[in-house]
């Protein structure tokens, strides 16, 4: 039995994760709570954290950490895809672009697509996938306003196994 990246049985392997093939990480909407609490743990600037602050600036309001936002598009990458996938670990982003502020209370839909692949030279049984991820806002009415974070990076997959013979 294969592991998922969250410990379950995985049903999605390296040889499913075709270049073009677009997942839906579904819908995000930002805590303030959660927002605030990150923030004054571990990125306490002024506009993260302060409210009068932010009020009076050209934000209007707190700010999430740009780091909180990542962690709200890999939590959603782990329930929609890490946790089916045979995931190993992953050698790195290559980019990550915060393109604009998120702010409590934002609806947040998230996008991964196949960029490429290659089986690893490396580790024999696994190859690597080259990932883009979208967050994007959405208006009330669900129409999206603009994309909030963009980021590539790449992942390691197990291949299928081979089917087991049966014993005679």
């Amino acid at each position: 039995m294969t592991l998922s990246g969250t410990g379950g049985t995985a049903e999605l392997f390296y040889d499913d994760l075709t270049p073009g093939l677009v997942f839906d990480l579904g819908l995000t909407v930002v805590d303030k709570t959660e927002m605030l609490d990150f923030a004054r743990r571990f990125d306490p600037q002024w506009y993260h954290v302060d409210e009068a602050l932010a009020a009076e600036s050209a934000y209007g309001a707190p700010i999430a950490s740009g780091f909180f936002t990542v962690s709200l598009f890999m939590r959603a990458y782990v329930d929609h895809v890490l946790a089916r996938a045979a995931a190993a670990a992953s050698p790195g982003l290559e980019e990550l672009r915060w393109t604009a502020p998120v702010y409590a209370g934002d609806r947040l839909s998230s996008r991964l697509t196949v960029l490429d692949r290659a089986p690893s030279r490396a580790q024999p049984g696994f190859g690597t996938v080259t990932l883009s991820g979208t967050m994007t806002r959405l208006g009330a009415d669900g129409e999206p306003e603009g994309d909030v974070l963009r980021t590539r990076f790449r992942g390691w997959f197990a291949v299928r196994p081979p089917a087991s013979v049966p014993v005679p």
